[in-house]
């Protein structure tokens, strides 16, 4: 995270295990921060670290806006879908592709209602998706595997989740 100004932060670059401590020592500094600008998000190093980090950022309230030659990729789209209100310009990009652990194992090798898939439906129900929503998004994500990616521009984002 790199403050922006007294309401604003960035987020650039990969999230890891430290990312919710992070966040949580930038709010007690910067207590009025409401938005995040979603610049150049790469992905996630920690799945559950930026669950974890989604939740964090939901609960405060904060917009998460990827402008104009923002780019949102991977675990970025779960932090993306974490603002109660979401703003993607006209040229914010969004990739999204099946997650794999550390045995190399996708979504598509476990169960559906493996804890391992149920963790992203509840955090997409928490992030306010209806149960419909939630599979749909999930299904569309995880058709896509791990090596590759599905691109997609703020209006095709905007049919698969609620845009403001």
């Amino acid at each position: 995270f790199r403050v922006l100004d007294a309401s604003r932060a960035a987020l650039v670059d990969v999230t890891d295990a430290r990312s919710p401590a992070q966040f949580e020592a930038m709010l007690k500094a910067f207590p009025g921060i409401s938005l995040i600008e979603m610049l150049d998000c790469p992905g996630t190093e920690d799945d559950r670290a930026n669950l974890r980090l989604g939740r964090m950022i939901h609960l405060r309230g904060i917009t998460t806006h990827v402008p104009t030659g923002g780019s949102v990729r991977s675990g970025g789209v779960e932090l993306f879908l974490a603002g109660r209100q979401r703003i993607a310009d006209p040229g914010a990009e969004f990739a999204v592709h099946s997650w794999e652990d550390e045995d190399g194992r996708q979504a598509a090798d476990y169960p559906d209602t493996a804890p391992e898939n149920r963790a992203y439906l509840d955090y997409y129900r928490e992030m306010g998706m209806t149960p419909v929503e939630a599979r749909a998004f999930y299904a569309m994500t995880n058709s896509v595997p791990f090596e590759s990616a599905k691109w997609m521009d703020a209006g095709e984002m905007g049919r698969w989740v609620r845009l403001d």
